[in-house]
């Protein structure tokens, strides 16, 4: 277990691990711990939103190095995906087509135009949050639910190409031991977000909830099934969606 969760870190974050042998039975628990990567950026974002609260930093430099906290500790791997998928989203080829621009290193315009985008449309949202009470550990714990589900949908949908670095991850495991590992995963995070505030972790998971439904539905009609880089879209998408879903809780929750 130990060599599985040092292969989960290594691969899906720039955190130092020791170095492990990838052999078969290590790959095959690996996706499992995936979401402790998310958890290591929660306590991060959490202590960082307090100390801003504490020092009464403003919106921008609170906003700025929220969004950019989990992108630096994943060392961007998933922004990559997301920039990928840009590319071969905005390409409205055929679905083969689609799948090789997605195994293409070079960055196209859509990835670029996408990516300043959605920095720009996270940042803002980020901006708009009220990080206040136990709504700021409700934000914090986005990322652990993000990969609870990336992981989940990894294990559970069928692979696009069947090879690559996510199969690679996929192919060795028990897939319904880690689907019930990574269900509790979503079920503790999601419980934890609830519980913590009720209206905002409500939103939250909701949010979080509709990004994971667009990315079955997309993934499938336009891939055929899903990869390392649709994995990271997605991961991206639901995060923004969960701080978005927030700032309306909270507007909706002042207006009422």
């Amino acid at each position: 277990m130990f060599r599985s969760l040092c292969i989960a870190v290594a691969m899906y974050s720039k955190l130092p691990t020791p170095r492990v042998d990838w052999d078969k039975k290590s790959l095959s628990w690996a996706m499992c711990f995936f979401p402790v990567v998310g958890v290591v950026i929660a306590l991060l974002l959490g202590i960082w939103l307090g100390l801003c609260a504490w020092l009464d930093f403003g919106p921008f430099l609170r906003s700025a190095v929220a969004l950019l906290l989990p992108i630096a500790v994943s060392g961007a791997i998933h922004l990559d995906g997301f920039c990928d998928t840009s590319d071969a989203l905005g390409s409205h080829q055929s679905r083969e087509k689609k799948l090789e621009i997605l195994k293409d290193s070079h960055t196209g315009a859509f990835a670029i135009i996408c990516c300043c985008l959605y920095l720009i449309l996270f940042f803002s949202i980020w901006c708009e949050v009220e990080p206040v009470g136990r709504t700021l550990w409700v934000l914090a714990l986005g990322p652990v639910l993000s990969r609870s589900l990336s992981g989940l949908a990894a294990v559970s949908w069928p692979n696009a190409r069947g090879s690559g670095l996510l199969a690679t991850f996929i192919q060795p495991m028990d897939a319904v031991k880690a689907r019930g590992v990574l269900l509790v995963w979503v079920a503790v995070s999601a419980a934890a977000m609830i519980a913590l505030d009720p209206v905002t972790g409500i939103a939250a998971v909701a949010g979080a909830g509709l990004s994971f439904l667009y990315y079955f539905v997309m993934s499938r009609r336009q891939f055929g099934g899903i990869t390392g880089d649709l994995a990271g879209f997605f991961l991206q998408v639901c995060e923004c969606a969960m701080v978005l879903a927030v700032v309306l809780a909270q507007r909706l929750e002042a207006l009422l």
